[in-house]
């Protein structure tokens, strides 16, 4: 299994040009899922578990390795379904890295790494429903894999806290910011991502624009375009890094090399690892980078671009 993954820090080098590496592997079934290669630590078989007292359902134990602990969800159990970990069934464990935190996926067989291009992946159905967990799917030899919303899996056992601490917020910038009706474009294949910032934007009194993917998020900036300078629509653009069709960073790269896009501020919000980000999303000419999901430090970059809209428009 080490060998299956010995080689993911090499394929870092694919994140940016619109392609991606999925782990694929199955739960109780014969359904194959997936999770992006780049936040996966390793894969390892099972370890003993320490029971965690008041534990979510869905959380199996605490597993302890090499020198770290950390929790271990039971992924069929966390997608509503008989857990896994009671069937006496083979189990691996894929360890992740989302949103800062580490935690252990508990799931059946893993398949392998497959390279595709973010073109081949396509959003769930819309009658799927707002509540499924996925954000993609993708066709692998004849056979659809899906692309698990681990943000969801997650808020769902641990929500995510939304609120900007108070002392961050400025009152008179969140009623100019409703006054003039300041919005923001965010970009994320994750209706869960998605609604975390717009609770959050709603604390600085900016209203949100949101795409699903990154083709859905040029096609809406090409729109509003249309209709005026950009600038004059929103304030700025939120984009996730990882998305179907299109990823966050190819996005970029189109809206710098779209004259009546270039001057867009874009932000660029992920939960991939932080300092590969950081040199990647000064390549492709973002703005800045965040990790997910930290409420305070999105309200102020969110007040900063207030303040200096305001000052140039009352200059």
């Amino acid at each position: 299994m080490s060998n299956l993954l010995q080689k993911i820090d090499s394929r870092t080098k694919l994140v940016g040009e619109n392609r991606l590496e999925l782990l694929v592997f199955k739960l109780a079934g014969q359904q194959k899922y997936a999770i992006n290669v780049f936040k996966v630590r390793e894969v390892v078989q099972m370890p003993e578990l320490a029971a965690l007292p008041s534990r979510h359902s869905a959380v199996c134990g605490v597993a302890h390795l090499r020198g770290s602990s950390f929790s271990v969800i039971d992924l069929q159990a966390a997608l509503g379904r008989a857990p896994l970990f009671e069937s006496g069934k083979p189990t691996n464990l894929i360890i992740s890295e989302y949103n800062s935190s580490v935690q252990g996926f508990l799931v059946g067989q893993v398949d392998r790494i497959v390279n595709l291009n973010w073109e081949a992946i396509i959003p769930p159905p819309v009658t799927s429903g707002a509540n499924n967990f996925l954000t993609a799917l993708a066709k692998i030899d004849e056979l659809f894999v899906q692309i698990i919303d681990v943000e969801k899996v997650l808020a769902d056992i641990i929500p995510y806290n939304t609120n900007v601490s108070g002392n961050i917020l400025d009152s008179s910038l969140k009623v100019w910011a409703q006054q003039n009706d300041i919005k923001v474009l965010v970009v994320d294949d994750s209706t869960t991502a998605r609604n975390q910032l717009k609770s959050t934007l709603a604390e600085c009194g900016v209203g949100c624009i949101q795409a699903s993917n990154g083709a859905e998020g040029l096609a809406t900036l090409k729109r509003l375009a249309d209709q005026g300078p950009i600038n004059d629509a929103i304030m700025m653009m939120i984009t996730d890094a990882e998305m179907p069709e299109m990823d966050g960073y190819r996005l970029t790269h189109e809206v710098r090399n779209d004259p009546e896009l270039a001057h867009l501020h874009v932000l660029m919000h992920t939960s991939l690892s932080g300092t590969f980000n950081q040199a990647l999303v000064k390549k492709v000419g973002c703005d800045g980078f965040l990790s997910k999901f930290q409420p305070d430090e999105v309200a102020q970059v969110i007040q900063e671009q207030l303040s200096a809209l305001k000052a140039g428009i009352e200059g």
